[in-house]
């Protein structure tokens, strides 16, 4: 007995361990720092999400300062890591597509009803042309209104003319290059350091880079479109053979907490920290400033030729632009009515 109870205990110790080397820990490759909402709401509820669908059998585990933001996609496509997330107008050239969301509509709507519905219109337009070649997407996100945010306040858009301005490309530069701006290209994460040495003028990004990259410490004016200037597209991608090699059974279990769910929860961070950006940058005595109706009008007019100048760059991709952003807009309608992530569902440390 005593001997069967040995070979007993020494049998589940040999299968705890095949069990633990079986086990498979993805590598997620985070560029923004470690208080962005991605790094603190996205990717614990996620890898939560994924530990539990898997019954414990993959496991995330962030890691940070891999390589800058333009270099994510190779360090995913080259195995460096396992997953990432891409920020599409940092590569210019290599993404045209993923600018539908980007192109200003002058009106309100979450950005968690925006990835939900670029999420569905990529699916049904987008995915079969490959601009996302040499990596597998898991997810996709279309941030808050892009705002503009300075060292001086303005009171029209003439006041921008030759003013050294952060872009980041997509149809941000698109945008700069309408108002006369001299678009500066540098990361987010770079944005604070180029104010404070007078480098740049000001920022176009989305209202949580006020906090998250404390931008409203060096540039106190923040000048508001109706829907944003922008919009900004998202990727979440991971290693094909990461993904394949995991088993059919773990593959399910993750692609039910991804795609459309995590595009959601992508949407979900992005207003929740836009909320607390604002909320920051008056705690700083930040100035947010609404431009005159005609300044709005005339903003309209500058931005109403992007559209019909996409259509033609999706038409050279074999995709019928018109229909697609039918369908991007239809889609965000019917987001916008569905029922969203509650904040029971994440983990936020700051909720």
């Amino acid at each position: 007995m005593h001997k069967l109870a040995t070979l007993t205990t020494l049998t589940a110790l040999s299968l705890g361990a095949f069990h633990s080397a079986a086990a498979t820990e993805l590598q997620v490759s985070t560029w923004a720092g470690p208080n962005h909402g991605v790094n603190t709401i996205v990717w614990p509820t996620w890898g939560q999400w994924v530990e539990e669908a898997t019954d414990g059998r993959v496991t995330v585990n962030v890691v940070h300062d891999l390589g800058p933001p333009d270099a994510q996609m190779e360090l995913i496509a080259d195995g460096v890591a396992d997953v990432t997330w891409l920020f599409h107008g940092l590569m210019p050239g290599r993404f045209e597509l993923t600018k539908l969301p980007e192109l200003p509509t002058f009106e309100d709507f979450s950005s968690e009803a925006a990835s939900v519905a670029y999420w569905r219109t990529h699916n049904e337009y987008f995915a079969d042309v490959g601009e996302h070649r040499g990596v597998d997407v898991i997810g996709l996100g279309v941030h808050g209104p892009g705002s503009l945010f300075l060292d001086e306040a303005i009171d029209g858009l003439d006041d921008l003319d030759g003013k050294r301005v952060r872009i980041g490309g997509g149809t941000m530069a698109d945008i700069a290059s309408a108002l006369d701006l001299t678009g500066v290209a540098l990361p987010p994460g770079s944005t604070y350091e180029a104010a404070t040495q007078g480098v740049i003028d000001g920022a176009m990004l989305t209202l949580e880079g006020l906090k998250s990259f404390r931008l409203a410490e060096v540039l106190p004016y923040t000048v508001q479109m109706p829907g944003g200037f922008y919009r900004g597209s998202f990727s979440l991608v991971i290693n094909p053979n990461t993904w394949a090699s995991l088993s059919e059974e773990d593959r399910a279990a993750i692609e039910e907490v991804s795609g459309e769910r995590l595009s959601r929860l992508f949407g979900y961070m992005m207003d929740v920290v836009d909320v607390r950006g604002v909320e920051f940058a008056k705690q700083q005595g930040n100035t947010f400033i609404e431009l005159p109706a005609e300044e709005v009008e005339r903003f309209q007019q500058m931005a109403s030729e992007l559209p019909a100048a996409w259509f033609e760059v999706a038409s050279d991709k074999g995709v019928d632009g018109e229909a697609a952003r039918d369908y991007f807009l239809e889609q965000l309608d019917k987001a916008g009515a569905e029922d969203g992530i509650s904040a029971a569902e994440v983990i936020d440390p700051e909720a």
